[in-house]
Parts: structure tokens; sequence; C-alpha cells
């Protein structure tokens, strides 16, 4: 019963619809009914400028975070797990809680960005490594969803050769989760992979600086 109610709680801070909380504060829209209709980052970015879209970017990234490391501190009474454990399932209830917001309709975002919140609070390395991954490939094809795919792959490939060849020895559970939480947003993003192989993918051409320096 006290596991239930943190993961409760995860859930609700991770259904807090931030792009839907920004799009009406700062338009007076719902950015579901504008661009590819998503309620996350990006779509926010495309449709209310980068500004806003960093915005939902980080809140989406520190619900996750709160939920890993924060919720798990509230005591309600004895848990059937340890720390580690209870942080990375109530991270993850927040994953599903911004892709299936109880708030808004059950329209939510993808997830990445709360899994990277929540990843970043239980294991900093492999999500740096996966930033820096995204960050790469922002920067040569400038598409989130290619980004993020690539991204939240090597999150597993990073704890697994981490507790291979430095003995990092994070938990067994954290390399599952991670690997279900990846075949989960790949699944989520099942229609941008479609248009990645059909060359029909959205870009944002504005952080392709390599393409500005060739233009020079």
């Amino acid at each position: 019963m006290n596991l239930a109610l943190l993961l409760v709680i995860s859930y609700l801070v991770g259904a807090i619809p931030t792009s839907v909380i920004v799009g009406r504060a700062v338009r007076g829209i719902d950015v579901r009914d504008h661009g590819s209709g998503n309620a996350g980052a990006t779509n926010t970015w495309r449709v209310l400028g980068w500004k806003a879209g960093v915005t939902v970017l980080s809140l989406d990234a520190a619900k996750g975070a709160a939920a890993a490391a924060l919720v798990p501190l509230i005591h309600f009474g004895p848990l059937p797990f340890t720390g580690p454990v209870i942080a990375i399932l109530c991270g993850l209830s927040a994953v599903i809680g911004h892709v299936f917001p109880v708030y808004a309709g059950f329209r939510g975002g993808k997830g990445v960005a709360t899994g990277a919140g929540m990843l970043i609070a239980i294991a900093p390395i492999p999500v740096g490594i996966a930033i820096g991954i995204f960050g790469l490939s922002m920067f040569l094809f400038g598409m989130v969803s290619l980004g993020s795919l690539l991204a939240v792959l090597s999150v597993p490939i990073s704890i697994l050769l981490f507790d291979h060849f430095s003995g990092a020895n994070y938990p067994p559970l954290l390399l599952a989760l991670t690997c279900a939480l990846a075949v989960f947003i790949i699944f989520n993003h099942r229609a941008n992979i479609a248009r990645i192989v059909h060359g029909r993918e959205r870009s944002l051409p504005q952080v392709q600086l390599w393409k500005r320096l060739l233009h020079r």
C-alpha cells in the first residue's frame, strides 16, 4: 500500500501537462491542436518558439527527477524494496503519467524528457553520455526524434559497459528497466521512425550549426 501511494504521487507529478500549461500561458492555445499534435517539448518549440520549448523540456525533465529523487523521501511506512529500486519505480510511474496525463485527457508527450530526468537522478553518467549523443545528433541532423531515439538506446548500453568494464555495479533492475523504457519510447516514436526512413521527418535547421559554418 505504501509503495502504491508513492507510485500514485509520482504518476500525478509526471502527469502535469507542462506543454499545455505553457501554451495557454504564452499564446492561449493548446499545443496539441497545432503542429504534430504532440504534448512535448519538440512540438512546443515548433509552435511557440525555442524559449517555450526549452522551458517545457526543463520542466518535463524536472518531473522525472523529482519523482525519482524526492517522492521516495515521503514516508508512509515500510517499503518492500531498496531505495534505488523505489526510485526507479517512481520515475517510471512519472513517465507513464507524462505519456497518459489524467489532467489532460490522457493525451501527453512521448516520455523522453521525463525519462531523462528520472535517469539523471539515478544514473547521471550514462545519462550524460546520452545527452552528448543527443546534442551531436541535433548538431548533425537537427531531428529531435532521431536524437531522442539514439540517446535512449545509449543508456542501457552504457550501463552494461560500465558494469562490465568499471565495476559500477548498477542494480540489474536499472538495466532491465532502461531497456524496457527504450522499447517503450521507440514504440511511441514509431511514426517518427517511419518518417525518418522515408525522409519526411521534420527537422530544426537552426540547430544544425555545421550548415551555418559551411555557408559563411
